[in-house]
């Protein structure tokens, strides 16, 4: 890089295209360099033939690339003027993109994701290729917005024995994940008052209010939630997370699941919404079956494989009552029709050749090693809540702002349960939610090192008065 793109703060990485070769990889990098601010409108690109000898390419590919730029609008060029980075409009959707970006955490510790990096790509890949081997060509047009038979079919058998789901492949919707699968359902039930964990998370709120659900909160204590509340709350539906509450981490108590599929089988129409985000990470005893399967005829059950797998697939499924499945059938039909095909064949693949009970069952020991890490270099000193299973666990702390600030400072990113609240309010409990599937391999030990400093590190002063 010679002293103008040093100057301009710009590192251009070529990479080639394999239809168009360097001059596509060159278009590439100007391109998103205007976009995203770091050649800025007005200055002055470097003649062709210095640039080409700065790259190490043509003349003609040089020339060949500010033509297509100066054609698309990113450059403009006038004889004897030279080439110049052209002003985009004011209302362009790069102009987002040139805000100043927020520093990326050093340590990565926030909950929600699994660890990526042990993506099974061959296992992935091999079922793939046996998908599209193996497909009728009728695979590759429009589906069933229900799903792909094959994957109805080896899910049922799977949540069966996993899961403890009483779920016959007619009675299963494929969806393009979690929040679809909710989005749905809201829509179905013409909105309504849906009851709400509390704390939960904002997002799945907002999923339910976007859809025209009108939200309650309904409190969660040691034993879960507090089905009792519901009958003072004239909802239709709740929105539960038994195996692992999200974000607390407690099992919902047997007498509470009592409670709530007393509370459906009162008055027809109530539903229960099993959230089973975690459910296959139990680390001290067989995991906790659904509560799907003491009702099934008043519980839609929620299952991905974002946790699993990863949350790129964007595969999801719901388990529904009989007379839920042709109205959720339908609005997924007007949706988008239906969840992409071969995806749903690769992984009905893998779970017909066992290949995902391997994979969760490496993951879950892979996951239980972290966990006791993090028991290890916390101590006893500490209050760790939720650790019996998923992929978090909930650090009780006095207060809250100040550990999320020495937590800043460190470079290292967590959770905290004020996210979590229907509504702020004094006196709640105050811990930070540690998320330990994010992190590679690697980086986790010194990510904990780093969450023990934040956690033992002297006090801070937050510039409030009277305060340290």
């Amino acid at each position: 890089m010679d002293d103008f793109w040093s100057g301009v703060g710009v590192d251009l990485h070529l990479e080639p295209d394999a239809a168009a070769g360097r001059r596509a990889g060159l278009e590439r990098a100007l391109r998103d360099a205007v976009r995203d601010g770091r050649l800025a409108p007005g200055i002055r690109l470097p003649a062709t033939r210095r640039l080409a000898a700065e790259l190490g390419i043509s003349r003609g590919t040089a020339k060949a690339a500010y033509d297509q730029l100066v054609a698309e609008g990113y450059l403009t060029a006038r004889q004897g003027s030279g080439t110049e980075v052209a002003s985009l409009p004011a209302d362009d959707a790069s102009v987002a993109v040139r805000a100043p970006r927020a520093r990326a955490p050093r340590f990565d510790l926030r909950p929600g994701s699994p660890d990526v990096g042990t993506f099974p790509a061959a296992a992935w890949l091999r079922a793939l290729r046996r998908a599209i081997a193996t497909a009728p060509s009728l695979a590759y047009d429009y589906g069933d917005p229900r799903g792909r038979l094959e994957l109805r079919t080896a899910l049922s058998g799977y949540l069966g024995r996993a899961r403890g789901v009483i779920a016959p492949p007619e009675r299963i919707v494929i969806t393009s994940g979690y929040v679809q699968g909710l989005a749905l359902l809201t829509r179905v039930l013409d909105g309504g008052t849906v009851a709400m964990e509390d704390p939960g998370l904002p997002f799945h709120r907002n999923v339910v209010r976007k859809g025209g659900g009108t939200v309650v909160p309904l409190s969660v204590d040691e034993r879960g939630a507090r089905a009792e509340e519901l009958a003072s709350l004239e909802a239709e539906a709740v929105v539960v997370t038994p195996a692992h509450q999200y974000p607390t981490g407690v099992t919902l108590h047997p007498e509470r699941r009592r409670a709530l599929t007393d509370w459906a089988r009162a008055r027809e129409g109530r539903l229960i919404v099993e959230d089973d985000y975690d459910g296959e990470f139990r680390y001290d005893r067989q995991p906790v079956g659904a509560l799907q399967g003491m009702a099934p005829g008043h519980v839609v059950y929620l299952g991905t494989a974002s946790k699993t797998l990863g949350p790129a697939l964007r595969l999801g499924w719901m388990v529904l009552p009989p007379h839920l499945v042709d109205a959720v059938a339908d609005v997924k039909l007007h949706s988008d029709h239906h969840t992409e095909t071969i995806g749903q064949l690769a992984l009905a693949g893998m779970i017909d050749s066992h290949a995902y009970d391997r994979h969760v069952r490496a993951c879950r020991l892979r996951y239980r090693r972290r966990r006791d890490q993090l028991l290890d270099r916390l101590g006893a000193r500490r209050s760790v809540r939720g650790i019996a299973a998923g992929l978090h666990a909930l650090v009780e702390v006095a207060d809250e702002a100040e550990a999320l600030a020495r937590a800043e400072e460190e470079g290292l990113a967590v959770g905290h349960l004020g996210d979590h609240w229907h509504a702020p309010g004094d006196g709640r409990p105050q811990g930070l939610v540690v998320g330990y599937g994010t992190p590679r391999e690697r980086v986790y030990p010194e990510a904990l090192e780093v969450l023990g400093r934040v956690l033992d590190g002297p006090p801070r002063r937050l510039g409030v008065p009277g305060r340290v």
